[in-house]
């Protein structure tokens, strides 16, 4: 079994709110290191068998047609993950 993980974020000139609420909140917290954050989103998707480079090609044509708004989102990766789906790191 095979997954490809999509992440999608906001496009920089779109305002963040989420961000911006998280962002005031880190330095309140101690964490004073960040000067921003934006807030996206990811999918992970699940294959039977191996990600090829047809599955990464539909995988982007989904993102691009169904799990993105391109008026105000950019898909900014697409890629295949061996790994646990559940490690935010991959």
């Amino acid at each position: 079994m095979g997954h490809v993980v999509i992440d999608v974020m906001l496009k920089p000139e779109i305002l963040d709110p989420q961000g911006q609420a998280v962002n005031g909140a880190l330095p309140r917290l101690g964490f004073e290191q960040f000067t921003d954050v934006r807030q996206g989103k990811r999918f992970v998707l699940t294959v039977d068998g191996e990600v090829t480079d047809e599955v990464l090609a539909a995988a982007r044509e989904a993102a691009d047609k169904l799990l993105s708004n391109p008026v105000i989102e950019d898909v900014v990766s697409v890629r295949a993950s061996d790994g646990e789906t559940t490690d935010p790191g991959q």
